[in-house]
């Protein structure tokens, strides 16, 4: 293994999802530009994998004031308004750039852009293209690459960041074969999407798994609101190895009903007004409360039904949730789908300014690795937009560095060596350690939660972390690194939640009564660095 192999550049991206992607077209307008992804770009991230939509202020019915009010409301008022002003008013023009640059996206018989319903919203903003919205922004965006001065570097796992003093000037990877690069950059954006993987049943592709918050974390960068993990209302109940596979809200969002195994219509009782359009976090928590209530399905789900639609309407919308579910021996046209909620978005992540700079000078973030934006629940919809709005941002941001002559810290690759050969050293399967990890965080963090549940996590997450993970070849160093990282970020998760003593938005303490309206809450965002933790307090609105 050999540590000679030093790549120099101007912005370095880690991570190429839509943000990431978006972040380094525009960072090379400025200078050389590094795009690395662990798996291949455009095949690894979960913008590819998003089916619902874009949400875009572009009817003149609507207006960026019902789009803010829509988000802070959704987000039970722990948003940052200047980043949800920022994502609202630029939205529009980031999908006019998808759209220049060739994006197919449905449009209306008048040639205007189509726009669906979505929960939480007042006005139908979400443009889609079919229910594969995020693999055509993704298509668009490789093809934007292809044509760039971006220089893409594939299966290299980053493993840690590079700092020169108490400035981050790059990071440190792995190849596919265990052997290391270093990355020394002007700039470095972390732009590695959110931490579905650290629980049991999930959405996120096989790289959700947490990596940017914890080397960040590392390197001294300060996160907030890491206990507002969302839960998505409808992931899939079976077949077993297809548990948790998201079932795009654009099914509700074209009329789909949820139903009980008694047929009972059951939002009537949780949100008479908005029914299954509420809000992600109310509608997961009342399928819960039915299955938990013994009205759940053989599956253990309920019933998301569109029979009622006419079966063309459902092949031209919903073509991916129909051959998904003709795949399962369901025909979504004449029976219903089953679906139970799934760990599904990050919320909470690294505090950034309006610019994308983090607490940490020389790094940047965009995309679900970032907090403040979303609040205490996302909007579906706001997530696609959000990488585009702040991956320019972030992107230019970073381009805009000075040059720096950065001298690399030896003592840093030699930390690194070494916990490469303790993992050579190691005596236990990290497959089997993430198992028993995500097990305890669906348990104990899930969308239910008390002290007492918090805690015991925590004892077993700390019990976890005194095994010695083992890396039977080099190959395998980057599987423990990353192991590593996710027990990291499932600690932080347990630790925020404790300190929330507040049900809010996607966090329910069932332990502790809130006598407040979200915006009421004495409390403003989680924190966590090197230099500690805690809750912010603010005055009531």
């Amino acid at each position: 293994m050999h540590t000679d192999n030093v790549v120099d550049c101007h912005v370095l991206v880690i991570g190429s999802g839509g943000a990431g992607a978006r972040a380094a077209i525009e960072a090379s307008k400025y200078g050389h530009t590094i795009l690395v992804s662990r798996s291949i770009t455009g095949k690894g991230g979960c913008t590819p994998m998003a089916e619902g939509g874009y949400n875009a202020v572009i009817n003149s019915e609507d207006s960026c004031n019902l789009h803010e009010g829509d988000t802070l409301k959704g987000g039970a008022y722990l948003n940052d308004p200047e980043l949800v002003k920022i994502l609202v008013e630029e939205s529009p023009e980031r999908m006019s750039d998808l759209v220049n640059w060739g994006a197919v996206f449905d449009v209306t018989a008048e040639r205007e852009l189509a726009q669906r319903p979505f929960g939480g919203q007042k006005f139908p903003r979400t443009c889609y293209a079919g229910d594969r919205t995020g693999h055509e922004m993704m298509m668009t965006l490789i093809e934007q690459l292809r044509v760039s001065d971006v220089e893409l570097v594939q299966e290299v796992t980053i493993i840690d960041l590079l700092k020169d003093g108490d400035i981050v000037s790059g990071a440190i990877g792995l190849d596919r074969r265990g052997g290391m690069i270093v990355f020394r950059a002007d700039a470095t954006v972390v732009a590695t999407g959110g931490l579905g993987q650290i629980y049991d049943v999930c959405t996120n592709c096989a790289t959700g798994n947490g990596q940017g918050y914890a080397f960040s974390y590392r390197a001294g960068a300060e996160l907030i609101d890491m206990e507002m993990v969302q839960f998505h209302p409808t992931g899939a109940v079976y077949p077993y190895d297809a548990r948790g596979r998201l079932i795009t809200e654009a099914v509700r969002g074209e009329g789909g009903l949820l139903k009980n195994s008694k047929g009972e219509r059951f939002m009537e009782k949780y949100d008479p007004e908005r029914m299954e359009l509420s809000t992600r976090d109310v509608v997961a928590r009342s399928i819960a409360t039915e299955i938990l209530e013994g009205k759940g399905t053989k599956n253990g789900g309920v019933f998301l039904d569109v029979t009622h639609l006419l079966p063309e309407e459902i092949e031209k919308r919903l073509p991916v949730m129909l051959e998904q579910f003709l795949n399962y021996g369901v025909d979504i046209r004449k029976e219903p789908m089953e679906v139970a909620p799934t760990a599904h978005h990050m919320m909470g992540g690294l505090r950034i300014t309006p610019d994308c700079m983090t607490t940490k000078k020389g790094l940047y973030a965009c995309g679900e690795v970032t907090g403040g934006i979303h609040g205490a629940n996302r909007l579906g919809g706001n997530s696609l937009a959000d990488t585009q709005v702040f991956g320019k941002r972030a992107g230019e941001s970073a381009g805009k560095t000075v040059n720096r002559d950065i001298v690399i810290d030896t003592e840093q690759i030699k930390a690194q060596r070494e916990r490469l050969k303790r993992f050579a050293e190691g005596d236990v399967n990290p497959a089997e350690i993430r198992h028993a990890l995500r097990k305890v965080m669906w348990k104990g963090a899930g969308i239910f939660r008390t002290k007492e549940g918090l805690q015991n996590a925590k004892s077993e997450i700390d019990a976890l972390r005194t095994l010695k993970p083992k890396a039977v070849t080099p190959q395998n160093y980057a599987e423990c690194c990353i192991l590593e990282d996710m027990l990291t970020v499932a600690a932080m998760v347990v630790e925020s939640a404790l300190i929330r003593k507040e049900s809010r938005g996607a966090h329910l303490r069932k332990d502790v009564p809130t006598e407040w309206k979200p915006e009421k809450s004495p409390y403003g965002h989680t924190f966590q660095s090197l230099k500690g933790s805690g809750v912010e307090k603010r005055e009531a609105a």
